[in-house]
């Protein structure tokens, strides 16, 4: 048995008699942004959501990319405690700032405790983005939000592993070639109801989990997650050679 099974002989506690009552109104949409990480293999001296393209910040394209949908109209952005750059930009949507943690699903958890204190409801959805992935498409948002509201916990964005995925051992021999016709590369934004992520954060940090997204969460709770098909131009800056093909990316948009 896997790890990932013995949590499964767990489920999840219900969110809804955990933390709140159900109401019958429209779910609402908030919009989560996490940007507390210093991306160390972007390599530069400044954290990478700060670097600046077409005259703003990767940070500052990302809230703009989440503006163009119609379902987004407010940001809880979470940013690291020394951080004294992100409160000095302006935004296209209203901004609340939380504080990051340690690891990304601690500054997660602190971005949802935020959303639920600002009056949020165990119905609504929480949409996580990453603060480096500038080009996603309102079409593409506006996909994910529809499958998350027609699912019990959520669903999130991503493209089906077009190229040949080889296994490799730690002395950089190929062992295998792994069938890829069910891979899929994960993507933001990830989309869930907000009471279940609330709960499923709990025991990630009950359960001291190593996860790599928050969909992954979930899978370990044995809660299925919607998969929504987006693009290959929906990419996240991570290494600098993926800097100059966001610029002519945002330039098409």
């Amino acid at each position: 048995m896997t790890a990932s099974d013995a949590y499964l002989d767990t489920p999840l506690t219900d969110s809804t008699s955990a933390y709140c009552d159900a109401t019958l109104k429209k779910p609402k949409v908030y919009g989560l942004i996490v940007a507390a990480g210093k991306g160390s293999r972007f390599g530069s001296t400044i954290a990478k959501q700060y670097t600046p393209v077409h005259g703003k910040t990767i940070l500052q394209q990302s809230v703009l990319a989440l503006s163009r949908s119609e379902h987004i109209t407010e940001v809880f952005l979470v940013i690291a405690a020394d951080d004294t750059v992100a409160q000095t930009l302006s935004f296209s949507l209203p901004i609340t700032f939380a504080t990051g943690g340690a690891e990304r699903w601690q500054s997660v958890q602190s971005g949802v405790e935020a959303i639920f204190e600002a009056g949020a409801d165990c119905e609504d959805l929480i949409l996580i983005h990453d603060a480096a992935r500038p080009c996603v498409m309102a079409q593409h948002i506006d996909a994910v939000i529809a499958a998350a509201h027609n699912h019990p916990s959520g669903a999130i964005l991503g493209v089906p592993v077009a190229d040949t995925i080889k296994k490799v051992g730690l002395n950089g021999r190929i062992e295998a070639t792994v069938d890829r016709s069910q891979l899929w590369q994960a993507q933001t934004p990830q989309v869930f109801r907000a009471g279940k992520l609330r709960e499923v954060l709990t025991q990630v940090a009950k359960r001291d989990l190593m996860i790599t997204d928050e969909a992954s969460a979930f899978e370990l709770m044995g809660h299925a997650i919607q998969i929504v098909q987006s693009n290959h131009q929906n990419i996240k800056l991570t290494y600098p050679e993926d800097l100059s093909l966001i610029e002519r990316i945002l330039a098409s948009h």
